[in-house]
């Protein structure tokens, strides 16, 4: 394919992107315009504006920006304070703001507003716009607040005006009827905004009747002013500039975030400082010219994501488009009924309101402070309602973050340990401030006097009032003939406190409580004295139990991701001796290793006469289909089958399957008596070690896994694990021997090509 075909095929697909956007935008802005309370020339000034300098400029050539439904609101209160003029030189100093502040690059300082509260504020604002536009489509006219349009409007259901209803249930018709076209069909390349518009106005002015219409004027800059100097306080005009520009960037910087989701592989991520200069420049040419504020639309951006946009070409020509229709088409315009506008904003509204939304949250605990802002929103303004839901955030963080969970157990002795002092099992959990100090207290308290205590500290931080409480008990306890032992499971913030070395301690993720074996986390509370001991499968189906209660939570977004495919990086070959967990000695988790376990952790050669393809057949598919390139053998010590290739099979000759499959081990036994011992290393150990490096050998006796070797596709490594000091040694193939695997990876040198 020649440049030429390339150019002309981007400028074909970039063209269809920019009018499909464009069909979007029309009819949105100048709803947007008619709800804000604005000149509806306002709408197509800020549409022509946010395609041409935003799309310049902005960070993403995949965002297309404008008038937005989110703005609604905030733009209808400012003009009712200030009036138009004033609202246009308010936007335009929200737009230089927006510069600064992408100028000091804090455009991700955004993103830590609670997806809850931008949320809550979007259902807020589509509440606000369904209860005003619903007025418009019955034939009235919108009230001051919500508030006001509620208490009015079953007075306007109970008396509609005809005409503009059927007008404006015919739009939400031809909505609704359009979703649900097929997606294929060639209808569904036009976006259904716009054919709801167009024949809710060709059925008003086909049978002439009298309803409101847009008044567009001649020209767009017809009558235009110079914006003016708002008239008020001066900290409620600097308060309206830091609205403007704060809330036009977190939706812009949003809209950015989703936008990513969706782009193609390969294309590369929103700068977020340029998409907020951009934003700012076109808000500030926006108010220059009398336009409303700008932001990055989701809806917008989704078409032309969908169309095939992929270049700053389509969202600029969306632009151009609009100001060809505005010079062009004002008659047509300005013969769109307003009740038509009026239902295409209801139906935005009502997707603004998205509860399903609220699943999620709740899931996360966040549910409040979506409903506290809506409900701010709608009774008390935009501001307000942001505010107040910042705040109920903030206290649900700030109740998650001092968390703290006490538990207290008896310990019974066990059967033959004769006499002993009362024991108690105390944990504690979560973050241990002040707030938990009256928590703990209670619960030491209540433990008799002269018991042994055992302490839990599973806390992420202790401050000096809970180490206080803590330390004052543990001496009055013992005083008293107590004895306390304190297990600190996370930090050692008692012990760093108790020896005067508080120095910041380092940052290292908890550890998990799964890696214990049952056997030392079961305690037999008090109230289960009597309780019969229980099985194995009991005990296995209590692990489950604390896996869903504990784990399941944390792993489930994990294993979503991972539930259709896997992706793992390793073949790991290891015995099936129990005390060896490859996701705790290689600090892995779900997806990372493909695992195969046999006895003795052996690896059948090429063309055994005790045939078994199961080792093979997953090295097979670990580097054909999952396309694996590294394989690792991973023996231990105090291994079982090599004890009993030392002991030439005697110990295990009666059983049939296990002594066949332990033929595959006799190289590694030959390598042994052949290689001549040094140091004083034991037997066993010095087994264990060759059968790894055996192991090795043997995969080598494949042919095509040879080759793939031999051509560096492939990586075989060699890891011992010795059990009694849990530590990891690797092998180094030069040298033929193990050493401890070191603290820090070596520096790679790096070769420029």
């Amino acid at each position: 394919m020649t440049s030429k075909t390339l150019n002309v095929s981007i400028l074909r697909r970039e063209l269809l992107a920019s009018f499909v956007v464009f069909l979007v935008a029309l009819p949105l802005s100048l709803g947007i315009a008619v709800a804000s309370g604005a000149p509806i020339a306002a709408g197509l000034i800020a549409a022509v504006v946010g395609g041409v300098v935003a799309g310049l400029i902005g960070g993403s050539p995949l965002q297309v920006s404008g008038p937005a439904a989110g703005l609604t609101v905030l733009v209808a209160e400012l003009v009712q304070t200030y009036g138009w003029r004033a609202t246009c030189t308010i936007t335009m100093l929200g737009g230089l703001l927006q510069i600064l502040l992408g100028a000091s690059r804090v455009a991700r300082a955004a993103l830590a507003v609670s997806p809850a509260v931008v949320q809550g504020m979007l259902a807020g604002v589509g509440v606000v716009i369904v209860l005003a536009q619903v007025h418009v489509v019955l034939g009235g006219t919108p009230q001051q607040s919500a508030v006001a349009n509620l208490r009015e409007l079953p007075g306007q259901v109970a008396h509609p005006h005809t005409h503009p209803a059927l007008v404006g249930g015919l739009t939400v018709l031809v909505l609704l009827c359009w979703s649900r076209l097929p997606k294929e069909g060639v209808l569904r390349l036009v976006p259904g905004p716009l054919p709801a518009v167009a024949l809710g106005t060709a059925v008003a002015w086909l049978l002439g009747w009298q309803v409101p219409r847009v008044h567009l004027p001649d020209s767009l800059l017809d009558g235009w002013r110079t914006p003016v100097l708002p008239h008020g306080s001066l900290t409620g005009i600097i308060g309206a500039v830091i609205s403007v520009a704060l809330v036009a960037a977190v939706a812009s910087l949003l809209c950015s975030v989703a936008v990513d989701r969706l782009r193609p592989a390969g294309f590369p991520a929103a700068d977020l400082d340029r998409d907020l200069l951009g934003q700012g420049a076109a808000n500030a040419v926006s108010g220059l010219l009398g336009g409303l504020p700008i932001a990055s639309v989701i809806v917008r951006s989704t078409a032309n994501v969908d169309a095939g946009g992929r270049t700053r070409l389509s969202p600029v020509l969306h632009g151009v488009w609009v100001l060809v229709l505005a010079l062009a088409c004002g008659p047509l315009i300005g013969q769109v009924p307003l009740s038509a506008l009026a239902a295409l904003l209801v139906v935005l509204g009502l997707r603004l309101t998205d509860l399903a939304q609220v699943r999620d949250l709740r899931h996360h605990r966040e549910a409040p402070a979506y409903f506290g802002t809506l409900a701010g929103v709608v009774l008390l303004g935009l501001g307000e309602g942001v505010l107040l839901g910042i705040g109920i955030a903030a206290v649900l963080a700030l109740r998650r973050l001092t968390r703290l969970s006490v538990r207290t157990e008896r310990l019974v002795p066990a059967p033959g340990d004769g006499p002993v002092p009362p024991r108690r099992h105390v944990v504690v959990e979560g973050t241990f401030t002040f707030l938990g100090v009256p928590r703990v207290t209670r619960a030491l308290q209540e433990i008799p006097a002269g018991s042994s205590v055992d302490l839990d500290l599973n806390v992420d931080f202790m401050d000096h009032a809970a180490f206080d409480a803590v330390h004052r008990w543990r001496l009055a306890h013992e005083r008293q003939g107590g004895r306390v032992d304190i297990d600190e499971v996370h930090e050692a913030w008692y012990e760093r406190a108790v020896t005067g070395d508080m120095s910041q301690p380092r940052k290292t993720p908890p550890p998990a409580r799964w890696w214990a074996p049952w056997g030392n986390r079961r305690r037999r509370p008090e109230t289960e004295l009597d309780a019969p001991e229980m099985s194995p499968a009991d005990v296995m189906l209590n692990g489950v139990r604390e896996y869903h209660g504990n784990t399941a939570r944390l792993v489930r977004p994990i294993m979503a991701e991972l539930a259709m495919e896997q992706k793992p990086q390793h073949l790991f070959i290891t015995c099936v001796d129990s005390r060896v967990v490859p996701n705790i000695i290689t600090a892995s988790g779900p997806g990372d290793l493909f695992i195969n376990r046999n006895v003795g952790a052996l690896v059948p050669r090429y063309g055994s006469r005790t045939p078994d393809d199961s080792v093979s057949a997953t090295v097979e598919y670990a580097t054909s289909v999952l396309d694996i390139r590294t394989i690792t053998i991973c023996g231990h010590s105090n291994c079982g089958a090599m004890a009993a290739l030392l002991a030439a099979g005697t110990e295990v000759e009666h059983l049939e399957g296990l002594s066949r499959w332990l033929r595959h081990g006799n190289h590694s036994l030959a390598r042994f008596l052949a290689e001549e011992p040094s140091g004083d290393e034991p037997p066993l150990t010095r087994l264990c070690k060759i059968n790894v490096m055996q192991q090795l050998d043997n995969l080598l006796t494949y042919p095509w896994l040879r080759e793939r070797v031999e051509a560096g596709e492939i990586e075989l490594v060699g890891l011992y694990l010795d059990l009694k000091s849990a530590t990891v040694e690797v092998l180094d193939p030069g040298s033929g021997t193990f050493a401890l695997v070191p603290d820090e990876a070596p520096r790679q040198a790096r070769t420029l090509t």
